[in-house]
């Protein structure tokens, strides 16, 4: 499974872990100055989530950015309301 969300699309990025040195200039130093840049990766933030696409329950990797968004629907567990439609349709 790539590391990658369903509905965004967001995956692994890279880019540069900064090294400083020195002293902020606020403080009384002469300014803090980089002295290295090293590669790393920024991994999006994915959850496991159980929610409906295409019209039936499956789980996929989602960011939590899609979560937030509202774009994930998650499958109803049980009917929480008594209606008479549901009388009727069970013959009762």
């Amino acid at each position: 499974m790539p590391r990658r969300c369903h509905f965004l699309g967001t995956g692994t990025r890279s880019g540069h872990k900064k090294t400083y040195r020195g002293r902020a200039k606020y403080l009384g130093g002469v300014g803090i100055k980089i002295t290295s840049k090293t590669k790393r990766t920024f991994k999006p933030n994915l959850q496991k989530v159980r929610c409906v696409v295409n019209g039936a329950p499956v789980r996929v990797l989602v960011s939590t950015k899609a979560i937030r968004m509202g774009l994930v629907v998650k499958q109803s567990r049980r009917k929480y309301t008594y209606t008479r439609a549901l009388k009727a349709a069970s013959g009762a």
